[in-house]
């Protein structure tokens, strides 16, 4: 069992010498980390914390979203934490100057349960599907997994994510993994922010907790190192996600490029 090299919480992890300072970037501001880094800083400020606050990790397809839905922005403004998902959106970066690396909501999770979970303490779960908490728990020795399975439909049944968000409050815990999609994980996460009863860090990670336990396979390790992760979906899920990716995604150049004309007429007018 792999359980056996869960490792207890931190205490008290280090603060890095050179913490590297936030980035804006198509109108979010994200903490530039890698997996690693981003699981310690997680865990980190979880340890102790009474006041409840919450992490995105968007990646192109929720930045495509934003545009065209700019109501949910402020579900992104919001959050405590915004963590690049995407290898596109860190090439895009980058041709500007930027550093934001790819930080996955898959990497992320496995290091937290890998290294900062404590097999003891109570962890809450929304979404995902009752085999799938039994493969967690066996996988990584947990004994307090507190599991929450929201109606389909949720975007828009507000008493459901209210629901959701009561079941967090009623079920104190560090990490709360938020696996209902996009954008209905972040709306549980803001809706629990509102309650202001609830405590931990909410994190809003998708199908990360599929890739552990399974369900679904992930890329090959040669394909992640070179960004084509989101080719290994299309072809393992094509009737689901080939809207996704090669209708949708590409119109993120266009959003890129908008954005760039912006910056540099603003630099140019300060």
């Amino acid at each position: 069992m792999q359980g056996s090299t869960a490792k207890p919480p931190v205490k008290g992890a280090a603060t890095p010498a050179n913490v590297p300072e936030p980035v804006e970037f198509l109108g979010l501001t994200f903490e530039p980390r890698k997996p690693r880094d981003a699981a310690r800083l997680i865990a980190s400020r979880a340890l102790g914390s009474e006041k409840y606050w919450y992490v995105v990790t968007p990646n192109v397809d929720h930045m495509v979203r934003l545009q065209r839905e700019t109501d949910l922005r402020s579900l992104y403004e919001s959050a405590d934490l915004v963590l690049n998902d995407s290898r596109i959106l860190e090439l895009l970066a980058r041709l500007e100057g930027i550093d934001l690396p790819a930080s996955p909501g898959a990497d992320i999770v496995h290091n937290l349960f890998e290294r900062h979970v404590d097999p003891e303490e109570p962890v809450v779960v929304i979404g995902c599907t009752a085999s799938e908490i039994t493969a967690l728990k066996a996988r990584f020795g947990l004994s307090d997994v507190r599991w929450h399975d929201p109606p389909m439909g949720l975007r828009h049944k507000p008493d459901a994510v209210k629901a959701a968000a009561d079941f967090m409050a009623r079920n104190p815990a560090r990490f709360h993994f938020l696996c209902v999609g996009s954008p209905q994980q972040e709306m549980v996460a803001e809706a629990a922010k509102a309650l202001g009863t609830v405590q931990g860090v909410g994190l809003c990670c998708g199908a990360s907790i599929d890739f552990l336990t399974g369900r679904t396979k992930r890329a090959p390790s040669w394909m992640r190192r070179f960004g084509l992760e989101w080719l290994h979906r299309l072809t393992s899920e094509p009737q689901r996600l080939s809207k996704r990716y090669l209708i949708d995604g590409p119109t993120i150049v266009g959003i890129w490029l908008k954005d760039r004309k912006r910056r540099k007429n603003g630099s140019r007018s300060g």
